[in-house]
């Protein structure tokens, strides 16, 4: 019984650390988007601006590697039982695809656009049943453009 109980402290600690820690990464998602909402973004492949001068281009890239912890993989795996949205994942994803973007923009600060931009992402460890957290990649990318008013 004694143990029972060290077992479920040991789940709700844990399960308060990393709503914690989540709740502090999307404040600071927040907080970083405001500071790079001056670098636009697009994916369009051929942008026209008008009365602008293009004076250069490189790529732009922000990437990200995310693990789900164990407390969010116990709760989907119970989740998935049942079937319906794994909002534990989808949170996860949401916050590793605007932190990779959030990466690709502040690579560009010092440029006005980011054009053709792409979002990809890759599995690392898909052995979630042996013992292994699953892990994804999200890789953003896109052309940085710096531009002068003609």
């Amino acid at each position: 019984m004694e143990q029972l109980l060290g077992v479920g402290l040991l789940f709700f600690i844990g399960l308060a650390v990393g709503s914690y820690n989540e709740q502090r990464h999307i404040k600071s998602l927040r907080k970083r988007e405001r500071a790079t909402r001056s670098v636009e973004l697009n994916n369009l492949k051929k942008v026209s601006i008008p009365n602008c001068d293009i004076l250069e281009q490189r790529l732009a890239i922000g990437g990200t590697v995310v693990s789900i912890d164990y407390f969010k993989l116990i709760t989907t795996a119970i989740k998935s039982l049942f079937g319906g949205r794994l909002k534990g994942v989808e949170s996860l994803i949401s916050r590793a695809r605007r932190e990779a973007v959030l990466r690709m923009k502040e690579d560009a600060l010092d440029y006005n656009l980011i054009v053709n931009v792409r979002i990809e992402t890759s599995s690392i460890s898909n052995d979630i049943g042996r013992r292994s957290v699953g892990s994804i990649e999200v890789l953003a990318y896109g052309t940085a453009i710096k531009t002068k008013e003609a």
